[in-house]
């Protein structure tokens, strides 16, 4: 499944999870069956392979169909086969995928996918990183019967009014199968249902149709208060209900209004941590338990927001926060990328379409209340400046309900700062330099608000020590001990949420992740050992300071709702 509840209620949908056979480009050929989804890292027989892998299974339909195969996320590059035929291509790991399969024939089939995690000029954003590119089919995968038509997706927004009750705005695709004539679609949530007729379309056509409802009695999305409904479009052929779609929305408001962020008129304080999809046993391929119990833990420590360093994240973690009231800023694949992979053939390509796919897809969580992109890039440079803007207006072009901001390490040189709702830096004070974390952010502050971030909110987007788990050293507190990260911490939590100019603070990492081996001689044991748990979840001694000191910050305090920039009311984008 790739949600954590039932998207159909009348397309019939099967699952492909489960065992495939994997065979290796290698010169062994080496084949294997194992898991999907999974990475090949985690079988043995190919634990240190990096290159492209055959995944094949068969695939048994009753009948003629019209066939739609969705996969969550295939590492990195995918070429699909069916009965020996390529039938579509996708390129990055976090972002999905569906492929058309018109009139199949009912019997037997294969099902091949040619999976490749290799580097090279093909790939500009998966490239050897301060963590691991793994190879595999990473997130489930489905095939799904459809008839005439189906519903593609649905973008969902709202607006409060002044009197407490919700517009809701509802933009849903339909694509024809075959032509389409007669069509038409109802849309309810809330108790409010409103129609709409789908313009006649040709075979292969997609068309939207906007529609907005009025709901005048919802409880609020918030931290801590994940009320969430069903957003339920149903799609009327000739009178009969040919296809459906569930997606889970919630009611809240996100506005920035001067230095402060407001989430339902109320000044929120960010206590967060960077995580990343990686975990000891399962590489980038977890089960929605361990996505649970990460949550569980964050929440323990008095956390109350992710950052998805550093792409876009399963769906199912985002339906967890948005169950549980945790705020998301979700970001797009990039980490300090060189210029010269600015000026590469198939970066702007491959940016603008998991730009494209990372908010089609996810728009509809009420946890995301910011888009990052491109952390730790080229924002001090003129043609940097150019990508930078470039992105920025394709963000706002497909979601203009949200801020935007990037995570920055270019001190006292970033140069696109104007350029963003939110202006984010990432400071490791304690750790890289010796300077105090209050003497550091002072100097930083007052550099920013005199270029492009005055009268804006700043977040610390990463802040942290490294430890490996285990080393201790009670008398001296050497680096990579967990008694220095322990100090380190505390210092720099407790100095940065002493200032009421910053809106608060990303920790560098909730849990320890593998690097790149390209890495590995600026990384004790091949891992970025700055998580406060360990690769397996077991927790170090900063779990407790952290648990300690965000415990006793508040999430919120009184703001004022009326006065904030967002949301912009848009229906006819995505």
């Amino acid at each position: 499944m790739q949600r954590i509840f039932s998207e159909h209620l009348t397309r019939p949908v099967k699952s492909l999870d489960g065992i495939w056979r994997i065979t290796a480009h290698d010169e062994n050929g080496t084949s294997v069956q194992a898991g999907v989804p999974g990475v090949w890292e985690r079988i043995p027989a190919l634990a240190g392979f990096r290159g492209t892998a055959d995944y094949t299974r068969k695939v048994h339909t009753d009948h003629d169909a019209n066939l739609l195969l969705r996969f969550g996320g295939v590492s990195h590059t995918a070429k699909v086969f069916w009965d020996g035929s390529m039938i579509g291509r996708h390129y990055n790991a976090f972002t999905g995928f569906s492929i058309l399969l018109p009139a199949v024939p009912g019997g037997e089939h294969e099902l091949r996918v040619e999976v490749d995690d290799s580097y090279g000029p093909h790939s500009a954003l998966h490239v050897p990183n301060d963590y691991m590119t793994y190879g595999g089919i990473n997130r489930p995968v489905e095939i799904h019967e459809v008839r005439q038509a189906y519903i593609e997706r649905m973008a969902f927004h709202s607006e409060e009014e002044e009197d407490g009750s919700f517009t809701a705005h509802v933009r849903v695709f339909v694509h024809a199968v075959d032509p389409l004539k007669e069509a038409s679609l109802n849309v309810s949530i809330a108790g409010s249902s409103a129609s709409g007729v789908v313009p006649d379309l040709p075979r292969g056509e997609s068309a939207d149709v906007n529609l907005r409802l009025h709901i005048p009695h919802v409880r609020k999305w918030d931290l801590g208060q994940g009320n969430l409904y069903c957003l339920q479009a149903r799609l009327i052929v000739n009178g009969d209900e040919t296809d459906d779609l569930i997606d889970r929305v919630g009611f809240r408001t996100i506005r920035i209004s001067g230095e402060d962020i407001l989430l339902n008129g109320r000044k929120v304080r960010i206590k967060g941590f960077n995580r990343h999809e990686d975990h000891g046993q399962f590489g980038c391929s977890l089960p929605v338990e361990a996505m649970m119990d990460d949550l569980q833990m964050i929440l323990d420590m008095g956390g109350n927001s992710v950052r998805t360093c550093h792409y876009p994240n399963d769906p199912r973690f985002l339906d967890l926060c948005d169950e549980l009231g945790i705020l998301v800023w979700e970001e797009n694949h990039a980490r300090a990328l060189p210029e010269q992979v600015f000026h590469s053939e198939l970066f702007a390509e491959q940016c603008a379409a998991c730009n494209e796919e990372m908010i089609g897809q996810h728009v509809n969580h009420p946890s995301i209340y910011v888009w990052g992109l491109l952390n730790e890039c080229e924002s001090d440079t003129e043609f940097g400046r150019k990508v930078y803007a470039t992105q920025i207006a394709q963000l706002r072009e497909l979601d203009p309900t949200r801020p935007i901001s990037y995570a920055s390490c270019r001190f006292f040189k970033d140069i696109c700062l104007d350029l963003v709702d939110i202006a984010s830096f990432n400071i490791y004070p304690g750790w890289y330099t010796d300077e105090k974390p209050a003497d550091l952010a002072d100097r930083l502050f007052r550099w920013m608000d005199g270029n492009g971030a005055e009268n804006k909110p700043i977040l610390i987007t990463e802040i942290g020590a490294g430890a490996v788990s285990g080393f201790h050293d009670p008398l001296h507190h050497a680096k990579w001990s967990e008694e220095r990260q322990c100090e380190i911490l505390r210092e720099q939590l407790s100095d940065i949420h002493r200032i009421q100019r910053c809106s608060g603070t990303y920790i560098w990492q909730f849990a320890d992740v593998r690097v790149a081996e390209e890495w590995a001689k600026n990384r004790p044991k091949c891992m970025n050992n700055k998580g406060v748990v360990d690769q397996f979840r077991v927790p170090k001694m900063a779990y407790a300071t952290v648990r300690e000191i965000y415990s006793a910050l508040g999430d919120t305090e009184t703001g004022d709702g009326d006065r904030g920039r967002f949301p912009v009311s848009r229906p006819d984008r995505a």
